[in-house]
C-alpha cells in the first residue's frame, strides 16, 4: 500500500462550523466523552471530504482507521444534523421580501442516484395504468430525486426542499412540497416568482413563459418579447443548482438511499450558505 499526501479545499473554519454542529449533536445524544472513535473534528473532515471529492466510503474508512460501517453511521449522523440546520421555507420568503427584492427564481432538478427496483403506476398521461420505475425520470432518462429550490435573482440558492421521485413532474412536486401556497401569499406582499413552463398555471404570482399550444396561432411579438426578457431573467437561477453540484461532487450522485437525498442537498446547502458567511 502506498500512502500520499491530499489537501482538502475547504477553509479551516468551515471545519470548525462542521465540528461545533457535530459536537452539539453528540451532547444532544448524551454520548460520553473518549467514546467515538473519532473527534468531532475529524468526523468533520470525514464528512466534507465526501461532499467536496465524493470519496468513497471505504477510503475515508481506510484513511482515518475506521470500519466502513462506523463511516457511514458518521455520514449519516452529519447529514441528519447538518440538514436540520436548513433554512424554511417562508422564512426565506420574509427575508427577500424584508431586503426588498422584487422576485425569487423556482426550478427543479434531478440528483442522480442508482438504480432503485421500486414501482409506481402510472396515474395520468397516454400511458395511464402502466407500471413505472418510481425513481426514473422520462425527462431525463436517469433513475434520481426530485428537488425544487429557490435562488436569488443573481443566482444564489436560497432554499431546497425534501426529495421526491424521480417520476414525479415539477409542478406535482411543488405542490405536494406547498411550495405554490407560499410563493402565491409571498406574491400578494410584492415579491413575485420567475419559473419555467413546468410550472405553467401553477398560481397567481408565478409567472410563466407564454406557451404555444396546438391549434392556436403562433406567438405575437409582445409574447415573443416576453418570453425572452423572462428567460435572460429565470436562466440565473440555474446558476443555483451548478453552484452546489460543482462545489460538492457528491452531489452529481448519490449512491446512498435515494430517500436521504433531501437530506444531502439541504446539508449541502448549508455548508454553501456558510461558506458565503450569511452574505445572502
Amino acid at each position: 500500500m502506498i500512502h500520499y499526501g491530499a489537501t482538502l479545499d475547504v477553509a479551516r473554519e468551515l471545519v470548525w462550523f462542521v465540528a461545533r454542529v457535530l459536537h452539539t449533536e453528540r451532547r444532544r445524544r448524551g454520548t460520553r466523552r473518549g467514546r467515538r472513535a473519532l473527534t468531532p473534528y475529524w468526523q468533520a473532515v470525514l464528512v466534507l471530504r465526501w461532499f467536496r471529492d465524493a470519496t468513497p466510503l471505504h477510503r475515508l474508512a481506510a484513511d482515518h482507521r475506521i470500519s466502513v460501517a462506523t463511516a457511514y453511521r458518521y455520514l449519516h449522523e452529519a447529514i441528519t444534523a447538518l440538514a436540520a440546520q436548513a433554512p424554511d421555507l417562508h422564512q426565506v420568503l420574509r427575508e427577500r421580501h424584508t431586503r426588498g427584492d422584487t422576485h425569487v427564481i423556482l426550478d427543479g432538478t434531478l440528483i442522480p442516484c442508482d438504480r432503485v427496483a421500486a414501482t409506481t403506476i402510472k396515474t395520468k398521461g397516454k400511458n395511464r395504468g402502466r407500471i413505472v420505475h418510481l425513481w426514473y425520470s422520462g425527462k431525463h432518462r436517469a433513475f434520481g430525486g426530485n428537488i425544487q429550490f429557490l435562488a436569488s435573482p443573481d443566482g444564489f440558492p436560497l432554499w431546497v426542499s425534501a426529495v421526491l421521485p424521480g417520476s414525479r413532474n415539477d409542478l406535482s412536486a411543488a405542490r405536494d412540497h406547498g411550495i405554490v401556497g407560499a410563493l402565491t401569499a409571498a406574491a400578494g406582499q410584492g415579491l413575485r416568482t420567475l419559473a419555467d413552463k413546468a410550472y405553467h398555471a401553477a398560481g397567481i404570482g408565478i409567472l410563466t413563459p407564454f406557451k404555444k399550444t396546438a391549434g392556436q396561432p403562433p406567438l405575437n411579438a409582445r409574447q415573443r418579447v416576453h418570453n425572452l426578457l423572462h428567460a435572460r431573467a429565470r436562466a440565473l437561477g440555474e446558476r443555483a443548482m451548478a453552484l452546489l453540484k460543482t462545489r460538492w461532487r457528491a452531489l452529481t450522485h448519490i449512491s446512498l438511499c435515494p430517500h436521504r437525498i433531501g437530506h444531502i442537498v439541504q446539508a449541502a446547502l448549508v455548508l454553501t450558505h456558510h461558506e458565503h458567511h450569511g452574505r445572502y
